[in-house]
């Protein structure tokens, strides 16, 4: 199998630096159409310049491909809005979403202002909503598409200063869990990325002996397949970086049921907290039905037994 993206159109947020620019030079040397989406500001998001989205259009039309510059901001409706319209009248539809545009403005919890913690969910939760959302509609009425996520192991983890990425990133989890299902009877596909990149957002945090390991095109490469026509599978979050790739997955475990009849004391909960925790046997499930009725099969099946 060959990856190609001939006649498709992909609109990449923050492509001006980092993994943005490494995303949308490899869709556009298979043959795709690139919007390339970057308000130049700095790491904070403060300020603006077109030159780093026109630097990476040069490099794209240079070597042969085609693509066009957007300025717009991702904070904002209006902004989203803009920024897919851009592959509207350069290229004719959107097929492809590429959620990566990032601020990064770093502090305690205790610390962090009101201004500094909404500043970073604007970009990266909101960013991907009016974006993703703009394209949304065309994408059902053509019946396909491809949207990236871009979340983070702080996300998924936690990470100490980083309240407001942490919150923002594990939000985007959610939304592609419901956009997934959303999509998928139109062949719209919908996943997420925690990638391990050297970018002017993680340079601080990167040591001498892995940053250099750290090459945005590792992660750009599992991007290329969650982008691709011939991949349709939907709602996964992978680990990417260095030539690591893995499966990040959202599980319940077995639980302990203490029969409906009245509620347990918090002290008998203490009692079996060690069954409560224990992830052994721990699944995934497609939705939260999926989740629900599991635990409600476990709540009649106690009450059967009670019963005799």
């Amino acid at each position: 199998m060959t990856i190609r993206y001939d006649n498709r159109v992909a609109v990449v947020t923050g492509a001006g630096n980092g993994l943005g620019r490494s995303h949308a030079l490899l869709l556009a040397s298979r043959g795709a159409k690139v919007v390339v989406n970057d308000l130049g500001g700095s790491v904070e998001g403060r300020g603006g310049s077109h030159s780093a989205a026109d630097a990476v259009v040069a490099e794209i039309k240079a070597a042969g491909g085609q693509a066009v510059a957007n300025y717009d901001s991702v904070t904002t409706p209006e902004g989203g809005k803009a920024i897919i319209q851009t592959g509207y009248d350069a290229f004719g539809r959107v097929d492809i979403l590429i959620n990566n545009a990032g601020n990064n403005i770093q502090n305690s919890f205790r610390k962090m202002t009101v201004e500094e913690f909404t500043a970073v969910v604007d970009v990266h939760l909101m960013g991907a909503v009016y974006c993703t959302r703009a394209a949304w509609q065309g994408m059902l009425d053509q019946q396909y598409g491809r949207v990236v996520m871009t979340t983070s192991a702080a996300g998924l983890f936690g990470g100490h200063g980083l309240g407001n990425y942490a919150a923002a990133k594990i939000a985007l989890v959610g939304l592609m869990n419901t956009l997934k299902l959303e999509g998928r009877n139109r062949n719209i596909t919908v996943n997420c990325i925690a990638p391990m990149a050297t970018t002017r957002m993680s340079t601080e945090a990167m040591d001498d002996k892995t940053g250099p390991l750290l090459q945005p095109e590792f992660v750009s490469a599992v991007v290329g397949l969650l982008c691709a026509e011939e991949h349709t599978g939907t709602g996964d979050i992978i680990s990417a970086g260095a030539g690591y790739y893995s499966k990040i997955g959202i599980i319940e475990g077995a639980g302990v049921c203490f029969g409906a009849d009245q509620a347990p004391a918090p002290e008998a909960i203490a009692g079996r907290w060690a069954e409560i925790c224990d992830l052994s046997q721990a699944q995934p499930f497609d939705d939260a039905f999926g989740s629900v009725a599991y635990s409600m099969r476990k709540v009649l099946r106690g009450l059967k037994d009670a019963k005799g």
